[in-house]
């Protein structure tokens, strides 16, 4: 009997273990299924805004920067066009008129010149006009036409040195401007949350990204702009020494 109700008590243990386990198993499977819904519950939602929306918020200040921007990306196009059509120039020109200026044929140098529209063209026309003067008075001449020359090129191109200066100023301003305002609502206010400080912050910082992003493409459009005059007054300056060199070889100016 003792024998019997000992096994009796072991199946029925063993009954309840499985039993049991069995009911740990479908709770684990329930929780785990609905571990997405709470990770997806507790996860913060995250809100857009259109870039539109974000330059609005920015204030009356990001209108002087939009106007510092298009007045930037009319100077850029603007020079660029020009100074890319002055670096259009013939290969052969300085050849020519070598050629011309050694065998004497002074009117057909003269007419390649006016012909061509380049800066060089223009600064060597000028030496040739005055071909029956000093040495020294042409070299006047022709570095006086390649000042003026010079000076064209690089018209406006200070404009956008300017810009790149003052536009992140402007930012800056707005930036500030909207910190003491806030500052100043925080005073008023009774409850302070972070919500009422970096609600308005993020606003008015936008003043100042904005005037940043017109500082460095005002800046870059400068510098690059600058680089493309540099080549060509280097250029101006081999074909004066050139055109002098020959004057000298020939005899022709006294």
């Amino acid at each position: 009997m003792k024998l019997s109700f000992i096994l009796n008590q072991i199946v029925q243990a063993g009954t309840v273990a499985k039993d049991t386990s069995h009911l740990v198993a479908d709770t684990a499977k329930r929780a785990a299924a609905q571990l997405p819904d709470i990770a997806s519950a507790a996860a913060p939602k995250e809100s857009t805004i259109s870039l539109l929306e974000l330059i609005v918020k920015g204030g009356y200040l990001m209108i002087p920067i939009g106007i510092l921007s298009l007045i930037a990306v009319y100077v850029i196009i603007e020079r660029y066009i020009a100074i890319k059509k002055a670096s259009k120039s013939d290969g052969n020109f300085m050849n020519n008129i070598k050629d011309f200026i050694k065998n004497g044929n002074i009117e057909a140098a003269k007419s390649l010149c006016k012909n061509s529209t380049s800066p060089q063209a223009r600064m060597i026309e000028k030496g040739v006009s005055r071909i029956d003067k000093p040495i020294k008075e042409v070299e006047n001449s022709i570095e006086n036409v390649g000042k003026l020359e010079i000076y064209k090129l690089e018209k406006n191109l200070n404009i956008l040195g300017i810009i790149a200066g003052i536009a992140p100023m402007f930012g800056f301003i707005g930036t500030i401007a909207g910190v003491i305002k806030i500052f100043y609502n925080i005073s008023l206010a009774d409850n302070i949350s972070i919500g009422l400080i970096s609600g308005g912050l993020y606003e008015k910082m936008v003043t100042s990204a904005a005037g940043l992003v017109v500082g460095v493409f005002a800046f870059v459009g400068y510098h690059w702009l600058n680089i493309m005059v540099d080549k060509i007054v280097h250029k101006m300056e081999s074909n004066s020494i050139e055109f002098i060199d020959v004057l000298q070889e020939s005899n022709i100016a006294k």
